[in-house]
C-alpha cells in the first residue's frame, strides 16, 4: 500500500535508517571484539554508518518546523 503522506514516508525512512545504523553498530562491535578482524571492512562499515548518520540528521531537520525568532 502506497502512502501519500510525505511526513509518514519520511518517518518510515528514518526508522529504516536508524535500524540500519544500529545494525552496523552491532556488526562493527562484533568484528572488533572477535579478532582477527578485517580493518578495511571495519573502516568501510564505519564510513557507511557516518553517511547514515548524516542522512538521518538531514531528514530530522527536514521534519522540524521552522520557528520564527
Amino acid at each position: 500500500m502506497l502512502n501519500d503522506d510525505p511526513l509518514a514516508e519520511t518517518r518510515a525512512l528514518l526508522d529504516e535508517l536508524y535500524s540500519e545504523h544500529r545494525d552496523l553498530d552491532l556488526v562493527i562491535e562484533h568484528l572488533i571484539l572477535n579478532p582477527p578482524h578485517d580493518d578495511l571492512l571495519v573502516r568501510r562499515l564505519k564510513k557507511r554508518k557516518l553517511l547514515l548518520k548524516d542522512r538521518i540528521t538531514h531528514l530530522e531537520h527536514a521534519l522540524t518546523p521552522d520557528v520564527p525568532a
